[in-house]
């Protein structure tokens, strides 16, 4: 596989790169294991202060690390610059919040005393995805280094100039070779990685072919794993919701990062006394939306990552009008150069439609009506996948009754799914296992030993 940056708004090559050869990353492991040795005795004070400094240049070079997340994939350029703050956000969140987090935590048994020790297991591998190339992959190492581990990362093959400029980063902040290290490598490469026995435990975002792929590789060896997979979250809406806010909110949910975001609201499930207020105001905007150059401030939506995620987005809308969907607004590629995807509304779904099951990862948002609020949460939940939804009401004791029923790893009241550094994220069924960021994000990959200590009125 190649690894090239590739402008999706052009379709043209812009650089090519050498895969690592087996000998290289062999030896970027062997630097990885010393380096670990070490950097497990580091104090918390240490390994906050990489981090802090490593957030601070984050920020400093702001605007060209947004400009290389919208060459090689696409983001609109105020996104870009959006992402880079989150993920120096997050960076700083764990340099800050790690050591509470990882403090000893005492228990209360019956007989003597206890508690729970937190320590690193080692060399960790992420494989991260092209669609958020800075933030994806702050959510994975921060917490980890942040605990004593090591990271290796096998970044997305059309972001590699992203992924180089995050080792850069870390190099540039003094942090020892080996803590964080990135391997131009290909996929397959990095499934066959899991059974080094070096490598520890192994975090994935991505596809659900490659998630089981990993998986598989990770039960084999008997090694910890977290996948956050894909997603068709389900965005509600109530007779009682606020529509012109709902509106804009679903505008948001579906268009974020030009629609490729696993969380974003590709199932919008309004209820039948509001759906036609809701779909002709849905439908005005959709068709008002201004597609074009995504280094333009003005831009609102701009090409698919790849020209292959532009061809798979169009082949699943023209599979699902072929088996009885109604295209409302868009439906084909724009005639323009570029992976540029019109923005489309699809309705008149039912089960046996490809978009009805399949995860559309584009601009494409898919229009239920329904009878009520029961009906809404049994066709959120019919779907396999489970990692986020939204419900909009404004009855707040309503929304978390809806929420309650929702099958999925998160639920939003009132707002699309979405993420920051002190709240979970993770799913459930086929949108995976594991969670990130937050408190829980610090605690996947680290040994939580019970140290129990005896007393002389222990009955044994």
């Amino acid at each position: 596989m190649s690894i090239q940056t590739i402008n999706p708004a052009t379709n043209k090559v812009v650089q090519t790169f050498e895969e690592m050869t087996a000998s290289a990353v062999d030896k970027a492991i062997t630097v990885a294991v010393a380096t670990y040795t070490e950097w497990r005795k580091t104090s918390y004070e240490q390994r906050a202060a990489l981090l802090h400094k490593v957030a601070s240049l984050m920020r400093g070079q702001r605007d060209r690390l947004a400009r290389l997340i919208t060459l090689e994939m696409g983001k609109l350029i105020a996104q870009a610059y959006g992402e880079i703050d989150l993920s120096a956000d997050i960076i700083d969140y764990y340099a800050t919040n790690g050591e509470q987090f990882l403090n000893d935590k005492p228990l209360q048994p019956e007989y003597g005393k206890a508690f729970i020790r937190y320590s690193p297991i080692g060399v960790l591998l992420g494989v991260e995805p092209w669609n958020f190339p800075f933030y994806q992959v702050a959510r994975f190492a921060a917490p980890n280094i942040m605990a004593g581990n090591v990271v290796l990362v096998k970044h997305a093959s059309i972001v590699p100039q992203c992924a180089i400029a995050i080792e850069d980063l870390f190099r540039e902040a003094n942090a020892p070779a080996g803590v964080y290290t990135n391997l131009l490598i290909s996929g397959k490469r990095a499934s066959a990685l899991v059974a080094d026995n070096r490598i520890k435990g192994v975090s994935l975002t991505g596809s659900e072919e490659a998630g089981a792929s990993i998986a598989m590789e990770a039960g084999k060896y008997l090694k910890k794993s977290v996948l956050e997979l894909g997603g068709n979250d389900a965005f509600i809406v109530l007779e009682d919701a606020d529509i012109d806010k709902a509106v804009e909110w679903a505008m948001v949910g579906r268009l974020n990062n030009n629609g490729e975001c696993c969380v974003a609201s590709k199932r919008i499930i309004v209820v039948e006394p509001v759906a036609d207020e809701f779909l002709r105001k849905f439908k005005e905007k959709f068709t008002q939306v201004k597609v074009g150059d995504p280094m333009d401030p003005a831009t609102e939506l701009g090409p698919l990552s790849s020209e292959a995620a532009a061809v798979q987005l169009a082949d699943q809308v023209a599979r699902s009008v072929a088996q009885g969907a109604t295209v409302l607004v868009g439906g084909k590629r724009c005639d323009r150069e570029g992976a540029f995807m019109q923005p489309t509304i699809l309705t008149d779904l039912r089960p046996g439609i490809a978009a009805y099951h399949e995860e559309l990862f584009g601009p494409v948002a898919s229009f239920y009506r329904v009878k009520d609020e029961a009906a809404a949460i049994a066709l959120a939940n019919d779907s396999d996948f489970g990692l986020g939804g939204s419900v909009f009401t404004q009855d707040i004791e309503r929304g978390k009754r809806v929420a309650d029923q929702i099958d999925t790893g998160m639920v939003f009241i009132n707002h699309p799914t979405w993420t920051q550094a002190d709240l979970p994220f993770g799913g459930t069924k086929r949108s995976g296992y594991g969670r990130e960021l937050s408190e829980l994000g610090i605690e996947e990959f680290v040994n939580k030993k019970l140290i129990r200590i005896s007393e002389l009125t222990d009955p044994f």
